[in-house]
């Protein structure tokens, strides 16, 4: 152990002796242990669709789906260099697939969800029920489900992958299973499409299914409805002045959040608005459908502001201080870890 800054030569000796005993003196590190603020190495960071997407599209030309088995370019937090992290607890990634391909079958106890960026035709399967995928949809893949995806279409889609791998990883809870398929031809579905969302989708739930599932059972929400129902919530009523117009995607059966690790969002900012500063503990991923605009995030003497368009995607570090602003009518998906610091009682904001 580092000599403390008001350790003696004794006391520096005492340390050593005790360390093969697989023991070590707590008041040399108590202050980084519990410190006054939340800290976190995760950085503010910007990743910018006019610079990824040639690179996404470059490594469609160098490795096929199947061999890949899932084609991502990792958004790495320049903070957690290695450990294919966003945050401290969220793996982010853009994810290509080309006209008919297939990406294999497979299943895992990370939660994962899928945002819909750039192209039509291709499908992602969930339990045996595929769901066509339409920029702008936000898809689910629960723990432990089956799932791929395919390309039958014409063109090449591309969509934002959101996964709690690094909070699994702290808990030592990750590993996956894969299915033995042709890698030439996906699993035949076994219900059919649009199942979930005609037995879920509408406020209601069949009265033989009393499940309670922690994932929501919808598996996809089309951007189409999403999008209605957030504008529909600015008709009349004046922006939060933090949020804007600010909706969760939740699990229709529970009325909680729409899966167990992370919450998700969908937020209107209409042009020329600008929050007011805010922090919270859980450090949120946004993805930006629609507009333009800009986020402040940092303290006096640290700030940063970041500039953003459509499809770039930034990340706001926990418990630090951002703003945002629409230079246009701006629609921002994001998500973030708040219903596990929320199941913990350890969840945090402040308005400033």
């Amino acid at each position: 152990m580092p000599l403390g800054p008001h350790a003696s030569a004794s006391r520096q000796a005492f340390y050593e002796s005790i360390a093969p005993l697989g023991l070590a003196p707590l008041w040399e590190v108590l202050h980084a242990l519990v410190p006054p603020r939340p800290a976190t190495a995760a950085q503010a960071a910007l990743w910018r669709w006019q610079d990824v997407r040639p690179e996404v599209m470059r490594a469609g030309e160098i490795i096929g789906a199947a061999e890949a088995v899932r084609r991502v370019l990792i958004l790495e937090n320049p903070g957690l260099p290695g450990q294919s992290s966003i945050t401290g607890t969220l793996y982010a990634g853009l994810q290509l697939i080309l006209p008919g391909e297939i990406a294999p079958s497979h299943r895992h106890t990370q939660s994962a969800l899928r945002l819909v960026l750039e192209g039509l035709g291709a499908y992602t399967a969930v339990d045996g029920e595929r769901h066509p995928m339409t920029p702008g949809d936000f898809v689910i893949t629960p723990s432990w489900t089956w799932h791929d995806h395919g390309n039958p279409g014409k063109e090449p889609v591309i969509w934002l992958d959101g996964l709690d791998i690094p909070l699994l990883r702290m808990l030592d809870l990750g590993f996956a299973e894969n299915q033995a398929h042709p890698t030439d031809r996906p699993p035949e579905p076994t219900r059919p499409p649009g199942d979930a969302l005609l037995r879920y989708g509408a406020n209601m739930v069949p009265v033989a299914d009393e499940r309670a599932p922690t994932s929501a059972p919808l598996f996809v929400y089309p951007y189409a409805r999403s999008r209605a129902a957030v504008f529909a919530l600015a008709r009349g009523t004046l922006p939060h002045p933090v949020h804007g117009f600010k909706m969760q995607y939740i699990n229709p059966t529970t009325g909680g959040s729409a899966m167990p690790t992370m919450a998700t969002y969908l937020q209107l900012l209409p042009k020329d608005f600008a929050s007011a500063a805010y922090r919270c503990t859980d450090a949120a991923v946004f993805s930006v459908i629609e507009g333009r605009g800009s986020v402040e995030i940092g303290d006096e003497g640290a700030k940063r502001v970041l500039e953003f368009g459509e499809k770039d995607h930034f990340v706001v570090p926990s418990w630090q201080r951002f703003r945002l602003r629409a230079a246009a009518e701006t629609v921002l998906f994001s998500f973030s870890d708040r219903p596990v610091q929320k199941a913990l009682g350890l969840w945090r904001d402040a308005l400033e």
